[in-house]
Parts: C-alpha cells; structure tokens; sequence
C-alpha cells in the first residue's frame, strides 16, 4: 500500500483555559492558564497520521482571516497537503475549550470558515486525487456539513478507498450515511446517542456495537477511554485494552486514535493491530496538553507498543 491518507473535516483555532474545576451554571471561576493551539477534529487528525507517517492530503476550508492564514503554516510544517483547503470570506473556525486539573475537558466549537466546506469541493477534490494517486483510506468527521461527509464517503467507495467515519459531534447523519463508512468510530458518548443503548460497561459497549452492525454499519468501533475500545462487525467482536498512561488532558485523543487508526490501516496493518496501534496513540496525546502539540510520532507509539 502507497499509505495515503485523505481527511476531509475542519481546521479550527483552539483558545484552551485551564483551570482547577468547571464553573457550574452562572458560576465565576479563576482560571490556571490560556493558550492558543492549532486544532479542529480534520487539522488534529491530519497531523496525526501525518506524524506517525502516512502521506496526508487535507480537504476543508480556512477564512481570509490572521488564523487561516496560520492554519496553513501548520499544515506546511507537518508536511500535509493543502491543496484542497479553500480559502473563504470570512473567519476560520475556532474552538473554545476549557480543561479542569484532572484533564477533563469542555468544548464550544463555532464553525466558522468550516461550514464552507461543500459537497461538489469534497467529490471534485477527490476525484482529482484519486486520478493522480492510490489513495488507502478517507477519514471524515461531524464538524463539517453532513453533505460533505456523505459525498466524501461516497467518493471514497467510488475510488476504491477505505472510509472512515468519526461521528463527532453527533448530529442528524440518518443510517444511510452512517452506512456508507466501512469503519464507524463514535466514542461511547456518541454510540448511545446513536444507537439509544448504553455503553456503561464493557458487555454494554459490546451490544451497543453489535446494534450498530445490525443498522447495516459494516464495523463499529466504540472508543472508552482509559477502559479502552470495543469493535465489531459481521465477523465477531472483541475489545482492546487501553494503555497506562498519567493523562493530563484528554483533547484530541480520539483524534489521535482515528489517525493513528488510519495510518496503520493504510500500511496495510492487520485490523486488530491498527486498533492497537490507535490505542496507544490516542494514550499518549493524553500525556501533553493541547490538541496539535500532543499528538505523538511513530517511534513514541512503537515505544509504548514494544513495552506493552
């Protein structure tokens, strides 16, 4: 396999705050800190599989504005593909995340420059893509136009590529899109939302998955966290333990899961080893704070692999 990767989804500026707790409702709260990060669920998991070595192509839209213009420095030094990134009147995406001290996180995203992002730009991008390259696998998530998700799935059949869909945020997808993604990817949050089951405990997670095979979703995939994953498919079922790891904030993690996830399926990895893989990408984005900054390379995975 060529490795090639596309992920088509958004490009967000990420304004983080630390602090101790979470305010609750009309509650004022000091905060630790405030940083700036390049992020977006697209951008975090592009640079993911880009840093643990697949050949990344990005599609998505930035604004004219001072964070578009950086968004694109970010793509240029992680060696990722801008070409099917538009540039569009007015500001670029931007995320307000707030993470407590135990690394638990809340997010606003305002879409910005990302609902943009159309139906005709993902099949004509593709479309050119796939002429001039063997593309392995497409990732696409929730944070641009549903019709963009759905053509870019469909793209991705049509072209012979492996699709991935990351359900974040949960929206109104209807089972006809969801079943065009080879690979359904929601963390447990998301499947109960979809499915309606609970995914309290792993034989929860486990019936939660299988539902979603019986809605004609090839293989689910339910992310726990630090109780690990869950998949199955029409071949059976099985889980993957998550790694031990001192987290300190958990933004991104799924993102790098889902790119690390791609990478290793574009390689040519078996599948139960891509889940692996995936997992010990999204532990180790755990460990460092912020979206983009933690996002790990090949030889840290490969470390935490051959200790585990």
């Amino acid at each position: 396999m060529a490795n090639v990767v596309v992920v088509v989804g958004s490009l967000n500026v990420d304004l983080v705050v630390g602090l101790d707790r979470m305010p609750n409702p009309g509650e004022t709260v000091f905060g630790r800190s405030f940083e700036r990060h390049p992020g977006g669920k697209g951008l975090n998991q592009a640079v993911a599989a880009a840093r643990l070595g697949a050949q990344v192509h990005m599609i998505g839209a930035v604004g004219d504005d001072d964070a578009g213009r950086w968004l694109r420095t970010v793509l240029a030094a992680e060696r990722i593909d801008d070409s099917g990134v538009i540039t569009v009147p007015g500001p670029s995406g931007t995320a307000l995340i707030e993470v407590d001290a135990s690394g638990a996180n809340r997010i606003v995203v305002i879409p910005g420059a990302n609902d943009q992002v159309t139906a005709e730009q993902v099949s004509t991008t593709l479309a050119q893509l796939g002429a001039n390259t063997s593309i392995d696998v497409l990732l696409t998530q929730g944070e641009v136009p549903i019709a963009a998700v759905g053509a870019a799935l469909e793209a991705a059949r049509r072209i012979g590529a492996r699709g991935i869909l990351n359900p974040a945020p949960v929206r109104d997808y209807g089972d006809a899109l969801l079943r065009q993604a080879d690979i359904l990817v929601p963390n447990e949050h998301e499947a109960e939302q979809i499915c309606g089951m609970p995914t309290t405990n792993s034989v929860d997670a486990d019936e939660a998955a299988r539902a979603l095979n019986g809605r004609g979703i090839a293989t689910a995939v339910i992310t726990r966290g630090s109780r690990g994953l869950v998949w199955a498919s029409g071949g059976g079922s099985g889980t993957v333990p998550a790694f031990r790891v001192t987290p300190v904030d958990t933004v991104a993690a799924g993102d790098a899961f889902c790119g690390g996830l791609a990478t290793a399926l574009a390689r040519g990895d078996s599948f139960h080893d891509a889940l692996r893989f995936g997992a010990a990408a999204g532990a180790l984005s755990t460990t460092v704070s912020g979206a983009v900054p933690s996002l790990p390379g090949l030889e840290q995975v490969n470390a935490l692999l051959a200790a585990n």
